[in-house]
């Protein structure tokens, strides 16, 4: 079994990316900074069966993940993940042709992709579209495309059928395609 650092080092070590990483998630300062407490309590009150598997960071990381979970589980009867009328009218829902291919398919990017990760105006931009969506949107998106989580752990966490999942996915991914491309001078990298 490997040692532990003390919860004080947690927090100087760990604390901000930890903060970071649930604000991308719940978008809420206060919610994020109470979700980095209770996983550092529950980390402390748990340290016990630490066995040295993973890094601390992934260990404490991996709880935080938990933590979010259970807060989208708490919300889903505050906050309805359903698809309601106003999700409907999706001015980009028919992009595609008979064979399923974008009509107005995304311009090309010149910036390569390994150049793009790197990009912080990319970053920017795509955080400020990430604001634009919908709360429903947004959380749905982060949690397929940034957390990766698979599509029954997000049904299961939201209360939501696999057909709405998949609706609020493509609807999101659509808003974003469109609202990344009004970002012109990025794409002429």
């Amino acid at each position: 079994m490997s040692e532990l650092l003390n919860s004080e080092e947690w927090v100087d070590r760990y604390g901000d990316l930890m903060y970071r990483f649930a604000l991308v998630r719940v978008k809420d300062q206060d919610v994020a900074e109470e979700l980095v407490q209770i996983t550092l309590m529950a980390a402390l009150q748990s340290r016990d069966s630490f066995q040295g598997r993973s890094s601390e960071k992934s260990w404490l990381f991996g709880i935080l993940k938990h933590k979010i979970l259970d807060h989208f589980r708490q919300v889903r009867q505050k906050r309805n993940f359903e698809l309601e009328p106003e999700d409907e009218a999706d001015p980009y829902e028919n992009g595609y042709d008979e064979t399923g291919h974008w009509i107005h398919p995304p311009r090309r990017w010149a910036l390569e992709p390994e150049r793009a990760a790197e990009n912080s105006e990319l970053a920017a931009a795509l955080a400020r579209c990430l604001d634009g969506l919908s709360e429903k949107f947004r959380t749905v998106f982060v949690m397929k495309e940034v957390e990766g989580l698979d599509s029954a752990e997000i049904c299961k966490a939201l209360d939501i059928q696999p057909t709405n999942l998949w609706v609020i996915l493509h609807r999101a991914r659509n808003q974003l395609k469109k609202c990344l491309e009004g970002h012109n001078d990025l794409s002429k990298r």
